[in-house]
């Protein structure tokens, strides 16, 4: 099996959430798209080009509204902005994958950011070709799910509303996925869940003072601080437990190594 074959192999189950999610939200995004009235390509288009979920539903409201490009682009920017921490997050997961860098960044939507950065990559598979096809196979499901609609809305209508509940469905079963993991860590009820408790804590917070309109933005700031803040301890007492592991393993090759040489230079004398 080739370097890329494998790795679609081990890429492709970790997708298959997002394709239930995505497909099923596509449709609904062509539909709602063909039902304003736009062409049956758009959804297609938009679907293939801007790929942002969240701000392609906008996007119909905006294209239908009086010309405003000035909002269009303050909106585009407050929805996309989260993406400035996927991005800060993934830098040393993308580094070293040549040109497939750029497709990976255009690319990073908020599932396809959540399996890449949880995935635990085997060490037979190529890193960059794993992270390319989690990428392409979610566009793909996106794409095909807005075509599906698209070609549905010129046949039937119906009232959409709820329908985009399913992304929520979704999130919540990579954060219990990414829970599941973290508690095979061993190092303590709070130290294994530590990144979910400052996650929920800090949407919280953020909620609560700024509301439910503008939290997001806020509640990111404050995850980003406190992992930060946080990251150097935990990484000092892991770094300890290391180093102190491979100075025991050092210490007792060096036995084995005098104890052999020692083991030779008896017999040598012996012999003499």
């Amino acid at each position: 099996m080739n370097t890329r074959s494998n790795a679609l192999k081990h890429a492709f189950p970790l997708t298959i959430p997002v394709m239930a999610g995505y497909v099923f939200l596509g449709i609904t995004y062509g539909v709602l798209m063909v039902s304003t009235g736009m062409p049956s390509f758009l959804p297609v288009l938009t679907a293939a080009v801007v790929y942002t979920g969240s701000m392609e539903f906008l996007l119909t409201g905006i294209l239908i509204s009086s010309f405003n490009p000035a909002a269009a682009f303050i909106t585009a920017i407050a929805v996309g902005s989260r993406h400035l921490f996927y991005g800060l997050s993934m830098l040393d997961k993308y580094k070293n994958t040549g040109w497939k860098k750029f497709y990976l960044i255009f690319t990073t939507s908020d599932e396809t950011f959540a399996v890449n950065y949880i995935a635990k990559v085997p060490e037979d598979v190529d890193r960059g070709w794993f992270y390319f096809w989690v990428s392409l196979l979610d566009q793909c499901y996106w794409v095909g799910g807005a075509a599906l609609g698209a070609l549905a809305g010129n046949f039937i209508t119906f009232n959409t509303k709820g329908l985009d509940f399913v992304m929520t469905a979704m999130f919540v079963t990579i954060f219990m996925n990414q829970w599941l993991q973290d508690s095979k860590k061993g190092k303590g009820f709070f130290r294994d869940h530590i990144s979910e408790f400052v996650g929920i804590l800090a949407s919280a917070a953020a909620l609560l003072i700024f509301g439910a309109d503008h939290f997001i933005i806020p509640a990111l700031l404050l995850i980003l601080l406190a992992l930060t803040l946080l990251r150097s301890k935990l990484d000092d007492k892991d770094d300890e437990k290391g180093d102190s592991g491979t100075e025991n393993l050092t210490q007792r090759r060096l036995e084995d190594r005098l104890e052999d040489r020692l083991e030779k230079h008896l017999e040598k004398g012996e012999n003499e």
